[in-house]
Order: structure tokens, then sequence, then C-alpha cells
């Protein structure tokens, strides 16, 4: 017998479209699907086969996150099927940043009315993301809301589990004074500082569809491009150049940041000329007036990750990460300094 409940649907949670969803989600989970998965979706479990070939000492790294207030911009949008490439870019970034590959990620969608196609379309953005970062969609949960969450409303959260072998997790102490710090650029706003975005443009279905000359595109087209993956570029240069740390420039911005990876006395001095600040950004604070220390304390301004190596070593760093796709280049040093990040 099929399960359904019309007293449940009489409360507003449709089980059937639940399963509905199920269906329709699983042509973009097929994506993710790597050697190391074990069962398919729809169990109460997602199992995975470690392969630790090569570690002597295999460590798991975990990393949870969601997409933030970027969804009200989704909903207004009416455009679902890339906020999960943000959800899964905060996570792996994170993991990546400890020297780990991500393995598998899991979902939560929350919404308060469940319509299988838009939750198939965030699940694509998810399964893309998975894609991207070369982890496995082994999992995840839809959760029907009723009376919590607005009927066209949802939120998304997600989490991530990668490994490393424990001689390899990248070593912040062995930083000094003169490493070169690299920046790679990011593809717009990522996912964080949308609370100050939509303070800022009074966001609404209008003014999102406002076209910018120096954006190239409308306002709501460039503010949902999605978060960079960069797991594949990190791994890349990991096997070619020794890494010190790595930072991922999110809610916070450089000021938060990067101290993360410092060891105490080490400060990051940061070349303000060198940034390649994106238009997006210069929009923003000319719409707010927003002064340059709070951008660089809220946003990533171009830069979505920060790279540490030996001076020695910048120059091959650099060929490395653009070799793999990337645009990357010198944003400044590290200096003896109990200060955490300089820019001048």
């Amino acid at each position: 017998m099929k399960s359904y409940s019309d007293s449940y649907k009489a409360a507003g949670v449709d089980v059937t479209a639940g399963y509905k969803a199920v269906e329709l989600m699983k042509q973009h989970v097929a994506r993710t699907m790597t050697s190391g998965v074990l069962s398919g979706i729809g169990g109460f479990g997602g199992l995975f086969e470690l392969d630790v070939t090569g570690m002597e000492k295999p460590v798991l790294v975990s990393g949870t996150d969601g997409v933030g207030t970027k969804l009200k911009l989704a909903f207004l949008m009416d455009k679902h099927d890339t906020v999960g490439i943000d959800c899964v870019a905060m996570c792996v970034n994170d993991i990546i940043c400890c020297g780990a590959k991500p393995q598998f990620f899991l979902d939560y969608v929350a919404v308060g009315k469940n319509v299988p196609e838009k939750v198939a379309q965030i699940v694509s953005g998810v399964a893309e993301g998975c894609v991207q970062a070369g982890c496995a969609l082994i999992g995840g949960e839809t959760a029907e809301m009723p009376g919590f969450y607005p009927e066209d409303e949802y939120d998304l959260a997600g989490f991530s589990v990668g490994v490393v072998d424990k001689a390899k997790i990248l070593n912040p102490d062995s930083q000094k004074p003169g490493d070169v710090i690299i920046g790679i650029a990011s593809s717009g706003v990522h996912s964080n500082g949308f609370s100050l975005v939509r303070k800022v443009f009074d966001v609404n279905r209008e003014n999102l569809s406002v076209y910018y000359d120096e954006l190239g595109s409308p306002l709501g087209e460039a503010l949902l491009t999605p978060t960079k993956i960069y797991v594949k570029a990190i791994l890349s240069l990991l096997e070619k150049v020794p890494v010190k740390s790595i930072s991922h420039i999110t809610g916070g911005g450089f000021y938060e940041n990067i101290p993360r990876s410092l060891p105490d006395g080490i400060a990051a001095k940061i070349d303000r000329s060198a940034v390649k600040v994106l238009p997006i950004f210069d929009l923003i604070a000319k719409t707010g007036n927003i002064p340059e220390r709070d951008m660089f304390n809220t946003f990533n301004m171009g830069v979505g990750m920060c790279v540490v190596v030996d001076k020695a070593d910048a120059d091959k760093a650099v060929e490395a990460l653009r070799a793999a796709g990337e645009d990357a280049y010198v944003i400044g040093s590290l200096i003896e300094s109990g200060e955490g990040v300089v820019i001048c």
C-alpha cells in the first residue's frame, strides 16, 4: 500500500509531493555518483566507502553551512537552480583549506510548501556544485513545514565530509614573514553579506531587473551568480607546490578570515592596489556609501581564496592555479605584527 494521509495533507503536508520530488531529483543526483557511493537516495543513511589508499593516517574533515539571505533574491527572481551551488561551495571551500579532498555531501531543504519541480531545481544546483567539487551527493532531507515558512519560501543548508592524510594537513605554524599571499579571483559576491546588499539596493523584483553597464548584466543576475568552487584547482596546486595555508574569504571579508589561518605574531599585509576589485563591489560601495574598511570587512572584494606560499614558490603557485583555470595573482605578504590584517 502506498503511503499517504488525507489528514496530514489537510494540515498542509503532502507526503506524495515529497515522493515526486525525490523521483524528479534522481537524475540530478546520478550526475554526482563516484566510486565510493554504496547506496542510492531514499534510505535512512547514505553509505560511502572511503578510499584511503596511500594514506598512513587518514583524517576526516567536515564543513557545514547554508546559503543565507541570498535566497531572498532567488525567491524574488523565481530562479532556484544555482543556490545549490552556493550551498556546496560554502562547505567544500572550507574543507579544502585544510588540504582535504571532499568526498560526499548531504543537503537539507526546508520548504513552506513542497512543489516537487521547485525542489528538483534546487537539488539540480546542489548536484552541479558536487560535480564541480568532485564529490557525491549521497543523501539529504526535504522537510515541508507549513506555517513555519511562507509557501513560496525555503531554506537550504548542507554539509560535506572530506579526507586528508594527517601528514599532509596544512600547518599554518610553518608561515613566516616574507611569505607571499596569492589571491584567487571570486565570481562575485558569492554567498556572504547579502543582508547588507539587500539593504543597500532595497531589493525588489523591479530593481533586480535593472541593467547596469558596469556589470554587463541586470543587477539580480550579477548578485545571484553562484559561488566559485575552488576544490579542483587547489587540489592540483597542492600536488605541485608546498602550500602553507589557505583562507576562504567568506562572511567577515579579509579582516575576519585571513587571521584564521595565521600564527600568533604574524600578520597579512595586503597591497590594496593589487586587489582586482570586481565592479559589483564598487557599485555596492557607491550606492550604499559604504567605507572601504567596511567593504573589506564584509565582502570578498573579488578575492575568494588566499593561499600562502614561500616567496621562492610564488611564481610556480600562480602558474599552477592559472593552468587550473583560475585568475590568481600576488596580493601581499606576511609581516611580523600582531595586527592580523593590514591593507595599505
